[in-house]
């Protein structure tokens, strides 16, 4: 499992690393986001939402992003 460390950075580069991680990634494929930024906390779910990826946190600091499955 590909992990991205975010440590230190602050909004939006959570966000723009994991995205770009994800876009060369297959459908079902996770990876791991650490990120101490508080805003990630709110901003990942929505990016998720936005682009049909499942996330949720699973530690402090810690988030699984699966990109979702093509047909």
């Amino acid at each position: 499992m590909k992990e991205i460390n975010c440590t230190g950075k602050r909004c939006p580069l959570p966000i723009i690393e994991a995205s770009k991680a994800i876009k060369e990634m297959k459908g079902g494929e996770s990876l791991v986001l650490i990120s101490d930024d508080p805003a990630t906390r709110i901003d990942l779910p929505a990016w998720s939402r936005m682009t049909g990826n499942d996330s949720h946190q699973i530690a402090e600091n810690r988030y699984s992003i699966t990109k979702k499955a093509t047909n």
